[in-house]
């Protein structure tokens, strides 16, 4: 077991103990030399060569754990921050580039609901209250009728932790705010709220902002070595400018000599999504020995 006073000297680290964004927070964990063990059943796992332990938390949990100092540091995504309104205690420091997804209003496909303005006044489940809330606020102003604003009428916000989706069947909404596909449950999207994915985020009053930034340098670089490949060729000196306008680097190719006076090496990293067609152009201007290397960090 895990001693909460070996804690103390440690950067704690609020990682989503399960759903769609652990197994990636783990592989980006790996990514950037984060050694640790995690014990079965314990949510704390003390990292071997920083000084840091990973606390394993309901994502939905991290942006107030955050904020309130009990970690200094989280993962979790950009829809839940946005609930739990801690924006002015928190920093938000590197957007992670998965868990990407729609926080969407949705109905039963059998219904006559087209347009999100049909929904006004009626009622509303979902697990994203706030966000919501806010939401139909804007929609309610714009769309009630005087008398129904002299009324009270509004929109009804309902909280369901659970089987959101089984709200529309059971008859305790007209529509519903989710995150997840919700065809299988007979319902499709009318109106998009937010769009979402994974965050870094920090407590602003944390003073381990030493080992944030180095962290935050090593998680910058595996999300670069996921977005790239290093292309290695040779291109004749005449054809160097084209060359390089069409792997111009992320800052700048490298271009080496050969003992040659008519060729040279040239290495730049370039998009992984890109490759294929920039292989293409650089073989069409005379490139030769054309390689492609992957990048770990």
């Amino acid at each position: 077991m895990t001693d909460i006073n070996s804690l103390s000297d440690r950067l704690l680290f609020g990682i989503p103990k399960k759903g769609r964004l652990h197994e990636t927070c783990l592989s980006l964990l790996s990514g950037a030399d984060i050694n640790f063990h995690r014990p079965n059943r314990l949510d704390i796992a003390l990292v071997r060569n920083l000084p840091i332990a990973l606390v394993f938390l309901p994502a939905s949990d991290i942006p107030r754990y955050v904020a309130d100092g009990n970690v200094d540091l989280g993962i979790t995504g950009h829809d839940v921050i946005l609930e739990a309104q801690v924006g002015d205690r928190i920093e938000q420091l590197l957007e992670l580039g998965f868990g990407n997804c729609k926080l969407q209003v949705q109905v039963p496909v059998r219904s006559n609901i087209k347009k999100v303005e049909e929904l006004v006044g009626k009622r509303i489940v979902t697990s994203f209250v706030v966000l919501a809330g806010a939401y139909f606020e804007e929609l309610d102003k714009k769309y009630l009728s005087d008398d129904q604003k002299k009324e009270g009428v509004k929109t009804k916000i309902q909280y369901v932790g659970g089987s959101v989706e089984a709200a529309c069947a059971l008859g305790l909404a007209d529509g519903i705010e989710s995150g997840e596909t919700m065809r299988a449950a007979g319902l499709h999207p009318i109106s998009t709220v937010c769009n979402t994915q994974a965050i870094l985020i920090r407590n602003k009053n944390s003073p381990n902002t030493s080992l944030i930034s180095k962290l935050t340098s090593r998680i910058k670089g595996v999300i670069a070595a996921q977005k790239y490949v290093l292309l290695n060729y040779n291109i004749q000196r005449t054809s160097l400018s084209k060359a390089t306008k069409i792997t111009p680097g992320r800052q700048a190719p490298t271009v080496s000599p050969l003992d040659d006076n008519v060729w040279v090496e040239v290495q730049s990293m370039v998009c992984k999504e890109e490759v294929a067609d920039i292989m293409d152009q650089l073989e069409e201007i005379g490139a030769k020995d054309i390689l492609v290397f992957k990048i770990d960090n």
